[in-house]
């Protein structure tokens, strides 16, 4: 109960609301002899903080910097709870007030108030982007576990208010404005969100996730499939509303002949499974794409409710993301490596693999 904590071995509990002090968690499960320290953790933070490229960020700036509490002893994990916390230094509440009220259309103000009876109306509490903090120094302990394994993931833009990219580099990606992974696509995204911007309204996006050098095997047959932790991991995250495998959608309107992969003396052919079959890894990059919605904060005037079930109109101020991509990338990524560490601790300890 809850929903605050996620993984059966490499577990990850959170807290933390947008405008309270600050946001944390605590990792269970990573074992000892790991290198840790708080630079590696800030490395992701930063990436998801506003200005990682482009023009489509919140003016809103936290220094995002994280304490280790516990857990690590002379830069390695020692195997028991690692504790972390972020505090928040750059809140304004008061650019809340005025909807203290108001349901605002595509939040979960609504919905939040069905279910507790009542909300943190101040940038949406635990519903909010900010929540992710947590999720992204979790990951980064993650990618720690894996980089020991030999396994490397990657976060990047696919697609922004419907223009594409081309897969060209995901590794320069990283490094990109936007995270995009084609060296020609930030300027057009740019242009896009400028535009958008201009007429008050937000942008949706596609992220692709992948994952190299996974080991064959990972996965549980039936219920704990790797596709499906995937894709709940992924879903988790607010602002995506799809989720997709491999040749995913695609698969649908395609004919076995062509979907299938061949696989030849030297491996599989291609990859329209997305490195997963039978929910167990293939040895293949994992592949997912998440589909990510517009920001639900726009300046338009929208049409809505209060508190007490009176028509009213709403327009949304205060400083809010034009699109959650760029900054969403980085919580992706660390949603897929908790999922991929926390199903190879599971091999290990059913005695799988060593």
């Amino acid at each position: 109960m809850g929903g605050s904590i996620f993984g059966d071995i490499f577990r990850l509990s959170t807290f933390g609301e947008s405008h309270g002090a600050g946001l944390g968690g605590v990792i269970d499960g990573c074992p000892s002899g790991i290198p840790l320290d708080e630079s590696i953790i800030q490395h992701e933070l930063d990436r998801r903080k506003p200005g990682q490229g482009g023009i489509a960020s919140t003016a809103r700036k936290e220094a995002d910097q994280v304490r280790i509490l516990s857990g690590v002893f002379e830069g390695v994990t020692t195997g028991t709870p690692i504790g972390f916390y972020v505090e928040n230094t750059d809140q304004r509440s008061k650019d809340y007030s005025k909807i203290k009220d108001v349901f605002r259309p595509g939040h979960a103000d609504y919905s939040f108030n069905a279910k507790f009876g009542m909300r943190d109306y101040r940038g949406g509490g635990r519903s909010s982007g900010r929540e992710t903090v947590s999720r992204v120094a979790g990951g980064a302990i993650a990618q720690e576990l894996l980089r020991a394994e030999g396994i490397a993931i990657y976060a990047y833009t696919v697609e922004l208010g419907g223009i594409p990219a081309e897969v060209v580099d995901f590794e320069g990606a990283q490094d990109r404005p936007y995270f995009s992974p084609d060296p020609d696509a930030s300027a057009k995204w740019d242009e896009r969100v400028r535009e958008v911007k201009a007429q008050g309204d937000t942008l949706g996006g596609v992220v692709e996730v992948r994952a190299t050098s996974v080991p064959a095997g990972l996965g549980e047959p039936v219920f704990d499939k790797m596709d499906a932790r995937l894709a709940y991991a992924l879903m988790s995250v607010g602002a995506v509303k799809g989720v997709e495998i491999g040749s995913g959608m695609q698969a649908a309107c395609s004919l076995g002949s062509l979907n299938n992969d061949p696989i030849g003396p030297d491996g599989f052919v291609s990859n329209n499974a997305g490195g997963i079959l039978g929910g167990i890894t293939s040895g293949q990059d994992i592949v997912a794409r998440a589909y990510i919605k517009p920001i639900p904060s726009i300046s338009q005037e929208q049409q809505t409710v209060t508190t007490d079930g009176e028509s009213t109109t709403i327009t949304i101020g205060g400083r809010h993301d034009i699109a959650a991509i760029p900054r969403i990338n980085p919580v992706l990524k660390a949603m897929a490596a908790m999922t991929i560490a926390d199903l190879l601790l599971i091999d290990r300890r059913l005695g799988v693999r060593a």
